[in-house]
């Protein structure tokens, strides 16, 4: 017998003849509440991320305005991300291809990708490697991750988020640039992560 299977015996002796109480769970579900997208803006604002509102037709214009504000030349974009959204930027777009090192992605200008949910609550943005997205390298190796949000991905808190998500997926649940802090809470940013993360929401 292990010690799994002798400590779960214990445990079933200890407890014969105990009568079965019904425990309540009281957990939140998923939920629907107003101003998700102005609170989602506000909370990605607070972790200090660029934040842009934009149309569908305003896509294109403010991702080669956002490139060129940082001088990016080439950046990774995921296959699957709506060639139309970059066809007004200035730069190479870099395809991870076969897969690009990690010294490849250190050397680029930045990733630009899509994503599969965004929660209002947290101001997180998740993604699960779907179009447009890319493996998780892709968004922890450059420094710059620009990534663009539609209205309708936007949900009110993480309830609503994980009953949206695929549990076998690879997620990353990204919160605000890459920060961390020393004992003496000075912040220090870019340390396991992108330095400066940049959110299109499409209204």
């Amino acid at each position: 017998m292990s010690s799994r299977d002798l400590i779960l015996a214990r445990v079933r002796r200890a407890l014969a003849g105990v009568p079965d109480v019904e425990i309540t769970r009281g957990y939140r579900g998923p939920s629907q509440t107003p101003g998700e997208i102005r609170l989602f803006e506000e909370r990605v604002r607070d972790y200090r991320a660029v934040v842009h509102l934009v149309d569908e037709a305003g896509v294109a214009e403010r991702v080669a305005l956002s490139l060129a504000g940082r001088g990016a030349r080439r950046v990774v974009v995921p296959a699957g991300f709506p060639a139309r959204w970059l066809a007004a930027a200035d730069v190479e777009a870099v395809a991870d291809d076969p897969p690009l090192s990690a010294a490849d992605l250190d050397a680029v200008d930045g990733v630009l990708t899509t994503c599969a949910v965004a929660i209002a609550e947290t101001g997180t943005i998740v993604l699960d490697t779907g179009p447009g997205q890319g493996r998780r390298a892709l968004t922890l190796v450059p420094d710059h991750h620009l990534c663009v949000v539609r209205a309708a991905q936007v949900v009110a808190g993480v309830p609503d988020a994980v009953a949206r998500l695929a549990p076998a997926r690879p997620l990353t649940w990204i919160s605000g640039p890459s920060a961390t802090s020393d004992i003496e809470l000075n912040r220090v940013e870019g340390v396991h992560g992108p330095r400066t993360l940049e959110v299109l929401i499409v209204v």
